[in-house]
């Protein structure tokens, strides 16, 4: 038997986790490049966490770096914007899910309460 570890993916690694997809997703709300200062109070990490996670989004072309003098924002790329969306877009659906599942369990107890 060949019990060889399949290794994760980097981007499913990176992405099925709650700090980078927050650091995206405050870059996909702002107008302008964003220091790494404000992106790591938005997401709730260090700023050496911070550091570390843009890195790895620099690395796989997500996302650069506008230095402006002593000044470096960050912005995302088209790549980068994309995968924002798309987990802007399975946040809401996950949303709507519990919301319907809410729903189901209020009219479930409303039953259960009216039967007794």
């Amino acid at each position: 038997m060949n019990f060889v570890k399949k290794q994760k993916p980097v981007l499913e690694d990176l992405f099925l986790r709650e700090k980078p997809a927050r650091i995206l997703l405050s870059l996909k709300m702002a107008k302008i490049p964003v220091y790494a200062t404000i992106l790591s109070k938005e997401a709730d990490c260090t700023y050496s966490h911070t550091i570390k996670i843009l890195d790895v989004l620099e690395k796989m072309g997500l996302v650069v770096f506008d230095k402006q003098g002593r000044i470096k924002g960050i912005k995302l790329t088209d790549d980068g914007w994309n995968i924002a969306h798309d987990i802007e877009a399975v946040q809401k659906k996950l949303t709507q899910v519990e919301e319907k599942h809410a729903k189901r369990v209020a009219k479930a107890a409303k039953k259960d309460k009216a039967k007794k």
